[in-house]
């Protein structure tokens, strides 16, 4: 029998993770470009752009703390498919609206409400999920092989969207997007839970949540960080959301050179990707914090502003920082914290990072309108660096570090035992104190 030349880590549900992931985000990548320049055609300046935005990003901070503990109640792919479905149909509509004039801001608003209503459940659920699905010394080359798989979509995704966008309008990205979602969801449908022990019977749903935040304030690194992302990502939604789209049609000539700049951004991932697939840095919340600081250089490059070739270098190198902390925090999340707690922890993670963002897209134009957009965006740029210098004074953050794999022998999902290396070991000292 010829056996399979793949990694011992790359099984069924990691493919069809990986799978699902390059299909989405061949789709939303587009889509995001042409949520913002549909309502542009329609008539609207950047204060209904960042209304839109808001709109979508609200419904995700209000649901994620639910989602994820609903995600450690119940089988994670059917809350993945569940919210697949639910974006498909919101993108699906918006289409039809779009393709047919007949979209109004409060149906784009609405209908991005229920869009981020399935992302705030899905998202945990999919973080839980994916980290259930690797183990071993290879964890970070997982994730990173992963990220450059969902990455690499986006490149293509994000080019192709700004070109459609440009010939054919953005109704028709929103299509494939819809599209996207249902292929998505029918490939997650496939994923084997039998490998995750079933949950012991709790107090409830409030108890699950209490139980998820102890988890979260008990560790600094974790929490600090969070606390940074809920600025770094506020500051960052607004610029890419609102000011991007409207500098591109003010100065750099519409969707086409800006889906260039987010497919810049998307190499950049990329290779950031690449890079963490083969390096392994022992402080690695150390190293991640440090790849922060570059994720200001495209609000920068916004606010002076540069041209298309300046703009897109500064989104590939924050596309390569932002890379090499993503694939960081992974491995530090999956290192630390408990199988059966992810999707909470997760979802207290994306909760706080993404707290702030419907309140800054939503004041990104009247903070326009009073400031300015090149003192608004160097306003974000300050308080990246000061937010980001902040954390790394949190010893957790500076000290953590990866721990050596402790051999062990686990089921595999045809009940055959198979032997293993698990990270999660005894605490060290960074996190006891």
């Amino acid at each position: 029998m010829i056996r399979s030349r793949r990694p011992d880590w790359a099984g069924r549900n990691y493919l069809l993770l990986t799978a699902a992931a390059i299909v989405t985000n061949l789709g939303t990548h587009g889509a995001l470009i042409a949520a913002a320049f549909a309502v542009i055609q329609s008539g609207g300046d950047g204060g209904d752009v960042g209304l839109v935005a808001m709109a979508r990003t609200l419904p995700l901070v209000l649901f994620l703390l639910v989602g994820g503990a609903i995600a450690d109640r119940v089988p994670r792919h059917r809350v993945m498919v569940a919210a697949n479905a639910l974006n498909f149909v919101s993108q699906a509509v918006f289409a039809v609206l779009v393709l047919t004039d007949e979209a109004r801001l409060w149906h784009m608003m609405l209908l991005t409400a229920l869009c981020g209503t399935g992302q705030a459940f899905f998202s945990p659920a999919a973080e839980g999920m994916l980290m259930s699905s690797v183990s071993g010394e290879q964890v970070s080359r997982a994730f990173a092989l992963f990220r450059m798989a969902m990455h690499g979509a986006g490149i293509g995704g994000a080019a192709l969207g700004g070109a459609l966008i440009a010939a054919f309008g953005p109704g028709w990205v929103l299509a494939i997007d819809a599209a996207a979602f249902a292929v998505a969801g029918g490939l997650r449908a496939f994923l084997d839970v039998r490998h995750i022990p079933a949950r012991a019977p709790g107090g409830g749903l409030l108890a699950d949540l209490r139980e998820g935040w102890d988890e979260f304030v008990g560790r600094p690194w974790l929490w600090a960080i969070v606390a940074q992302f809920s600025v770094v990502v506020a500051l960052i939604g607004a610029a890419e959301s609102v000011y991007g789209p409207l500098v591109a049609r003010d100065h750099l000539g519409g969707a086409r050179p800006w889906g260039l700049a987010l497919a810049a951004f998307g190499v950049g991932t990329l290779c950031g990707a690449f890079l963490m697939a083969r390096w392994k840095p022992r402080r690695m919340l150390f190293v991640g914090t440090l790849c922060v600081f570059p994720i200001a250089l495209p609000s920068a490059a916004l606010a002076v502003p540069l041209d298309v070739l300046g703009l897109s270098v500064a989104m590939f190198v924050s596309g390569v920082a932002i890379e090499v902390f993503g694939v960081s925090w992974m491995t530090a999340m999956h290192q630390e914290i408990p199988e059966e707690k992810l999707s909470r922890v997760s979802a207290y993670d994306w909760f706080g990072s993404t707290a702030m963002l419907p309140l800054s897209t939503a004041l990104a134009g009247p903070a326009e309108q009073v400031f300015g957009r090149s003192t608004a965006l160097w306003g974000s740029v300050t308080i990246i660096i000061v937010v980001t210098a902040l954390v790394l004074l949190v010893p957790d953050v500076r000290n953590l570090t990866r721990r050596p794999a402790t051999t062990k022998t686990v089921t595999g999902s045809d009940g055959e035992a198979v032997r293993s290396e698990e990270t999660r070991g005894e605490e060290t000292p960074a996190q006891r104190s």
